[in-house]
């Protein structure tokens, strides 16, 4: 049975909206259904974009994690915007999402690292992310040393240059596929404050 996506259907608020359509992705059990495309840009419009895992989100923005001296970190220190794209083919859906980024709080970022396995915390410890490696075998002598001093149940600290960002929304548009091309397309745009604008675009 074809999808479609009416009006009467759409719910006033985009996070709402967002957060069936998200219980609808998990439902389908596909693979990563958190998983977003992460464009960022430079000052000067060099684009890069790359797959993160959504980690939460409420009407404050979508927050994701990562080491902040990455590309991206610096993209997103040097030009505090970026745009993120969900696709969940079973139900062929997309959902974009544009707007500034900023940090999350330490004590945001404390918790999250609280609850990632320990591998993951070795992990961001011993790989510079995105620099060049003379072979494997330096990053997997990193993380050795580094399981070694953190034996047993010792905590791992969380490192300085690791934590989150939260994409603070001004456009959510949601796209439910149809035969033909004939999509349906749904845009929030915020006005104000909390005042949000839904308007159907052509597919």
């Amino acid at each position: 049975m074809t999808q479609q996506l009416l009006e009467h259907e759409l719910d006033p608020n985009p996070f709402a909206q967002f957060e069936h359509w998200f219980a609808d992705a998990r439902a389908t059990q596909q693979p990563l259904p958190e998983a977003m495309t992460l464009a960022t840009a430079t000052n000067d419009g060099a684009v890069a974009a790359r797959v993160v895992l959504l980690k939460s989100f409420d009407e404050h923005g979508f927050v994701f994690f990562t080491n902040y001296n990455s590309p991206k970190g610096a993209q997103l220190h040097e030009n505090p915007r970026a745009a993120l794209v969900f696709w969940w083919p079973p139900l062929e859906r997309q959902v974009r999402v544009e707007g500034a980024v900023c940090r999350v709080t330490e004590q945001e970022s404390d918790d999250y690292w609280a609850t990632r396995p320990r591998g993951s915390q070795l992990g961001a410890w011993a790989s510079e992310q995105s620099r060049v490696l003379a072979g494997r075998g330096d990053l997997d002598g990193r993380f050795e040393e580094l399981a070694a001093t953190y034996a047993g149940d010792r905590p791992i600290p969380r490192p300085p240059h690791w934590g989150g960002y939260r994409v603070i929304p001004t456009l959510l548009e949601f796209w439910q596929g149809r035969p033909d091309r004939l999509h349906d397309r749904f845009c929030y745009r915020l006005r104000d404050a909390k005042d949000w604008v839904i308007e159907r675009l052509s597919p």
